[in-house]
């Protein structure tokens, strides 16, 4: 394995950071830790790091026992959200600074460097400073200067959070591709679900320094483990199990509350056996799909996800009269399809 956390635990004072966490991470993999403020993702980043050494367990890296090794004994590259390069050194100096403290050969330098700026796609703007450099060429420059050194484990603490959507969006495409060509073990953190499922071969799921759930992106979405993670991975409508739209489903539950897929509402313009009545509140255009929010006869307000083709095919407006049923709930633990 590349990583294998055992039984890690992490306290501040009273606050418990991370408690008990055991996971393994393969050689060669991208994982993403995920979850809200304060649930433990960036603690357990910074033990894996040696950052901070933890209270309790064992961290062990490519095969050796690393819990009390420093930062520079664990041969790791880290990439901060905000970049932390040297303002006054340009970017191939940026990237050669670790290989110049190794007392690397000037030729070996050279070398390394001119392959890393092609490789993160900034060849030609290495005799730029940082300044002069967009918010996501200057990750770039810091992510070459973590590779730089060949890292044994590249770890990364949410690395687009400070740069907008468009930016993000481009650059975890770009981080996909560019770990297929170093393939070094990777650990990034991050907040947001849809970046983490797009970059990521594995997700854990943290809550309140616990693992909730760890395991693919289809794997988490479509069968999460507990409340949290159905509600933390994609949006769901979280309904009473009294609601009208699960009467006459077959389906009784003794759990208070039954979580439905905006996608697993099926909106009709006739009534049938297995629909209930419900009226269009709001029509949201989203681009490649439309969200239309629902208030059932209940007075439950419910949000369905339609494709653009399905919304012409029903012609929707808002304060229409509609018709609804779900596809697939959930109520933990038991599961039900209709």
């Amino acid at each position: 394995m590349g990583i294998v956390v055992e039984n890690v635990s992490k306290q501040f004072g009273s606050f418990r950071a991370v408690e008990q966490i055991s996971l393994e991470i393969k050689t060669g993999s991208l994982v993403a830790l995920l979850g809200p403020s304060g649930s433990g993702k960036s603690t357990l980043l910074r033990l894996i790091a040696g950052l901070e050494i933890p209270d309790s367990g064992r961290i062990i890296l490519t095969g050796r026992d690393a819990t009390y090794q420093s930062v520079q004994e664990r041969h790791i590259g880290f990439v901060f959200q905000h970049y932390a390069l040297f303002k006054h050194l340009t970017v191939r100096k940026n990237i050669a600074f670790g290989l110049e403290i190794q007392k690397m050969p000037r030729a070996r330098i050279k070398a390394r460097v001119e392959q890393l700026l092609e490789l993160v796609q900034l060849g030609g703007l290495g005799d730029r400073y940082p300044s002069q450099l967009s918010g996501g060429q200057r990750q770039r420059v810091a992510l070459a200067r973590a590779l730089a050194v060949e890292p044994k484990v590249l770890l990364l603490d949410e690395p687009f959070g400070a740069l907008d959507a468009k930016v993000r969006k481009d650059l975890r495409i770009w981080l996909r591709r560019l770990h297929d060509e170093v393939h070094v073990t990777t650990v990034f953190v991050t907040h947001d679900q849809e970046e983490a499922m797009e970059v990521s071969d594995e997700l854990v799921v943290m809550n309140h320094g616990k693992v909730e759930q760890i395991g693919t992106p289809a794997e988490i979405y479509d069968n999460p483990a507990s409340p949290f993670v159905m509600s933390f991975i994609g949006p769901v409508n979280v309904l009473p199990s009294s609601s009208h739209i699960f009467q006459g489903k077959g389906f009784e539950s003794p759990h208070p509350e039954v979580f439905l897929r905006p996608q697993d509402v099926v909106i009709e313009i006739q009534p049938s056996d297995t629909t209930v009545a419900a009226r269009v509140s709001r029509l949201i255009h989203l681009g490649w799909e439309i969200q239309a929010e629902l208030t059932l006869d209940d007075g439950q307000v419910v949000t369905a996800h339609l494709t653009r083709e399905r919304f012409d095919e029903l012609n929707l407006e808002p304060q229409q009269r509609v018709y609804v049923k779900p596809r697939d709930a959930k109520a933990f633990p038991l599961y039900y399809s209709i």
